[in-house]
């Protein structure tokens, strides 16, 4: 089986610098695939992807050296197993509140007798090499998602959950868990409470041995994290490059056209 290479960047102490699809198309997924990125994940609970394009997109990184990682819709066994078996090196599952759906997102990442998954790697077993079923556990990484109240004051039970890779804090969600609609809904937190809390995560996950990864509104805020120990550390989605990038070229256009 080819090697997860997140985890020889991360062998080298080097933290990954992580992609967002949320855009169901295999050639955007080509794109993006092909600018440098050390890993690219497949939003399939808020972008607008279904397993039929994913598939796709998949395939269509393939020939790129990024590592396919995807976030999937809920703790769902068929959701996590399908995709796994489509040849994600990793999965990300939102809303996981407790060591008990910590262990449960485990048992179907993990082939028996670690875990629950059923053997069938159909396109895994082309796309990832030979020796896939015995060798899978070992590079298939599994991130459980720290974004609800009920996550945050249930950390430490849940990094220490046998299995489980890393934490990945989505921190808008974290944000309305923690404090309502006391502060304005966004990734990059500066209040000191919620960069406590982000930090606080960080070095219980790493006190478990395990990693932490942070989403990243700006990779100014990206290279902060890096900075604060983050092991991987997602850039801006494919949706709001392209919007940048068109309003920034409209703006510029009309900026040239009234001068």
């Amino acid at each position: 089986m080819k090697p997860n290479k997140i985890k020889s960047l991360w062998a080298d102490g080097k933290p990954v610098l992580n992609g967002w699809l949320s855009i169901a198309n295999a050639f955007t997924a080509e794109i993006l695939a092909e600018q440098g990125y050390d890993s690219i994940t497949i939003d399939l609970q808020h972008g607008v992807i279904d397993y039929q394009a994913a598939v796709g997109m998949l395939q269509a990184m393939r020939a790129s050296d990024v590592m396919p990682l995807v976030r999937v819709p809920w703790l769902d066994p068929a959701a996590i197993m399908k995709v796994l078996d489509a040849g994600a090196y990793g999965v990300i599952c939102p809303m996981i509140n407790n060591r008990a759906e910590a262990a449960e997102l485990v048992s179907y990442v993990r082939y028996p007798p670690s875990g629950t998954r059923s053997l069938g790697p159909t396109r895994a077993n082309f796309s990832a090499g030979s020796n896939y079923a015995a060798e899978a556990d070992d590079n298939i990484l599994c991130f459980a998602m720290i974004e609800t109240a009920e996550a945050f004051r249930n950390v430490e039970e849940i990094v220490s959950t046998p299995g489980l890779d890393g934490v990945y804090i989505g921190p808008a969600d974290l944000t309305l868990g923690l404090t309502g609609r006391r502060y304005p809904v966004g990734f990059d937190r500066e209040e000191p409470e919620m960069v406590d809390a982000i930090q606080s995560i960080l070095a219980k996950a790493h006190k478990a041995g395990i990693r932490a990864a942070l989403h990243c509104g700006t990779p100014s805020y990206a290279a902060k994290a890096a900075g604060w120990g983050f092991d991987l550390v997602t850039l801006p989605n494919d949706v709001r490059l392209l919007a940048s990038a068109a309003s920034a070229s409209v703006a510029e256009a009309r900026k040239l056209i009234k001068s």
